[in-house]
C-alpha cells in the first residue's frame, strides 16, 4: 500500500489539507456549539468549557488553574478534534463511501466519535460524568453537525 504521507506531491498536499483543516473547523464549531450550551444550560462562560476540557487531566481542580487551564484544554480540543479528522481520512482511503456519501458517513461518524469520547475516553478520566436524556441527545446533535458532517465534507473537498 502506497503511503501518502511521504508522497510530496498533491496528494500528501490534499491529505495534509484535510487532517488539518477537516480537525480545525470541526474543533471550531464543536467548541463553539459546547459553549453556547454551557452557556444556555448553565450560565457558564466559554472560559468555563474550555477548562472543562482539560478537567479531563485535572478533575474539578481544573477550574482552579486559570488561564492556564482553559488554554490546555483548548489545545486538548483541536488536537482531538484533529484526531478525528484523521481517522476520518484514513479510513476513507479504504471505505470509499465515506468520501462518496459524505451527508451519510459524516453524521454517522458523528455519532461514533461521540460514542468513543463520552463512553470510551471520558470514564477513563478523573471527571464524574453524569447523562441526561437531553445532554446526550444535544450532545449527540452537536457531534452529527458540528464533528462528523463537517470533517466528511472537508475531507471530500481536499482529499476525495
Amino acid at each position: 500500500m502506497e503511503n501518502i504521507f511521504e508522497n510530496r506531491g498533491p496528494r500528501a498536499a490534499g491529505a495534509w489539507q484535510a487532517i488539518v483543516f477537516g480537525g480545525l473547523v470541526a474543533g471550531a464549531l464543536d467548541i463553539t456549539a459546547a459553549s453556547v450550551n454551557a452557556w444556555l444550560r448553565a450560565g457558564k462562560s466559554p472560559f468555563w468549557t474550555f477548562q472543562s476540557v482539560a478537567g479531563g487531566l485535572y478533575g474539578s481542580e481544573t477550574f482552579n488553574g486559570g488561564w492556564r487551564t482553559a488554554a490546555l484544554g483548548l489545545i486538548i480540543h483541536f488536537l482531538i478534534a484533529t484526531t478525528a479528522a484523521a481517522v476520518f481520512f484514513l479510513a476513507s482511503r479504504r471505505l470509499k463511501f465515506m468520501t462518496e456519501k459524505p451527508f451519510l458517513s459524516g453524521p454517522l461518524y458523528g455519532v461514533a466519535v461521540y460514542v468513543f469520547m463520552y463512553f470510551g475516553v471520558l470514564p477513563l478520566t478523573p471527571l464524574n460524568i453524569t447523562y441526561t436524556l437531553t445532554g446526550v441527545l444535544t450532545a449527540v446533535v452537536i457531534h452529527i453537525f458540528c464533528v462528523g458532517l463537517p470533517i466528511a465534507l472537508v475531507v471530500r473537498r481536499f482529499a476525495p
